[in-house]
């Protein structure tokens, strides 16, 4: 399975707050956030890595290519007005198959991401989005579902049946690049528009409960991030 790291963003409030890294640079536990995932894609199988850094992260850009891996790396370096932007630079490296995609700055448990893909590997769906029930993100995307995971609908506030926002963690297949296609060419911007259209266009999405995800926005999401994954596993 081919796995994707968006690392694009300019990390504007970290800087503000003191922090000197760029955020993909930023470390939890000894570890670069970025050179983190990619161990864990290449611990749970994946057989090409796409990564896209912006064009002023040259330290990134530098870091990302030292490193020695034994699957096949796909830098792109360019900077883009949005996430789903981002996205779509990374896709003709994920068609094909099935894949799975994440924000540079998402923090989770690896025995629980490792338990996801193993679900998303034996998933009929043409989705399996990580979503959680802890709340970490100062504008969350809610998550509802119908009984038995289906996901019916992304919204902006929480609703009656809204029991999780989503995590910045997706497994998708190839019909989901489709949709994004379409929505750039339209002139449609951010990941929870895709994730709505996703729905419109027909999708089966179901959802996958992660314990807890913490996003690294601020500098104290450092700290919360290494307070988390020092605690016992689930």
């Amino acid at each position: 399975m081919d796995y994707a790291i968006i690392a694009a963003g300019e990390g504007s409030r970290l800087v503000q707050e003191g922090v000197e890294q760029p955020k993909p640079l930023v470390r939890l536990q000894g570890v670069p956030l970025i050179e983190r995932l990619i161990h864990l894609f290449i611990d749970n199988g994946a057989s090409s890595l796409s990564v896209i850094v912006n064009e002023q992260m040259i330290n990134v850009r530098e870091f990302v290519e030292s490193l020695s891996l034994p699957v096949p790396l796909h830098l792109v370096v360019k900077s883009t007005p949005s996430s789903m932007h981002s996205f779509h630079c990374l896709s003709p490296y994920l068609r094909g198959g099935r894949f799975c995609l994440t924000t540079v700055d998402t923090i989770f448990k690896p025995e629980e991401f490792s338990r996801y893909i193993a679900a998303f590997r034996e998933e009929q769906a043409d989705g399996l989005m990580g979503v959680t029930d802890y709340v970490d993100d100062e504008k969350p995307l809610y998550v509802n579902t119908e009984a038995g995971g289906r996901i019916y609908s992304f919204t902006d506030r929480a609703e009656a049946c809204s029991r999780y926002v989503s995590g910045g963690i997706y497994c998708l297949d190839g019909k989901a690049l489709d949709v994004l296609d379409a929505a750039i060419r339209e002139g449609q911007s951010r990941m929870r528009n895709f994730q709505r259209r996703l729905i419109t266009e027909g999708l089966h999405l179901k959802a996958w409960p992660f314990s807890k995800i913490i996003d690294v926005d601020h500098a104290a999401d450092i700290e919360k991030a290494e307070k988390f994954l020092s605690e016992p596993a689930v």
